[in-house]
């Protein structure tokens, strides 16, 4: 059975500057709006569909980049002032780590979503 993930909806105080802020740390095209949606689509095709929701638990989303995507992706975190950790504890900000032979960095959304960018 080949089963692939298709999309997830992402609860959103405001569901334009969400998707836009997701959009532009990783490079990617935010919308157009679709139904009650806005939309980033990722490489392999999964659909980010940011929501606008009043009440909801801030999740955990980590996207696997290359290394230059990487390197291209912490300086825009970077030169918007992003405060970014070596890890999910939110411990050593500023830092990125180097598990599992990559390299990583944890962020957060403006809803409180902790956002993780691995390489391996």
């Amino acid at each position: 059975m080949s089963v692939e993930l298709n999309h997830t909806i992402i609860p959103a105080k405001d569901k334009w500057a969400s998707a836009k802020f997701l959009a532009d740390i990783l490079n990617l095209e935010a919308g157009p709006e679709w139904g009650h949606f806005v939309p980033v689509k990722t490489a392999n095709g999964v659909t980010l569909d940011f929501a606008d929701s009043t009440d909801f638990h801030p999740r955990h989303f980590a996207f696997l980049v290359s290394e230059a995507e990487f390197d291209a992706a912490l300086a825009r975190i970077r030169a918007a002032g992003v405060a970014h950790y070596a890890n999910f504890r939110r411990e050593r900000p500023g830092e990125i780590n180097h598990l599992y032979g990559g390299r990583g960095v944890y962020f957060d959304d403006p809803n409180g979503h902790l956002l993780e960018l691995i390489t391996q």
